[in-house]
């Protein structure tokens, strides 16, 4: 699936690969340490997060997932 906007598919693909492979590799285990696709996840977020703006998507009232329920930066 793409994401919301063009730009941020290929982010996104990076953090779907990074985060199955935490998931399959590590959480399925037993290992709940740290997540090493924090970093890639905010990237992926801000792009989102711009091309929602861009495109004027209204998101009043949606709560934001992800490291520290981040909002969307203004």
């Amino acid at each position: 699936m793409n994401s919301v906007g063009e730009a941020c598919t290929d982010l996104k693909r990076e953090y779907d690969q990074c985060f199955n492979r935490w998931f399959a590799e590590k959480f399925l285990k037993g290992d709940r340490s740290g997540d090493q696709c924090t970093e890639t996840f905010r990237k992926y977020q801000r792009c989102v997060q711009k091309a929602i703006k861009e495109k004027d998507i209204p998101i009043d009232g949606v709560e934001f997932m992800g490291p520290n329920k981040d909002k969307p930066e203004s």
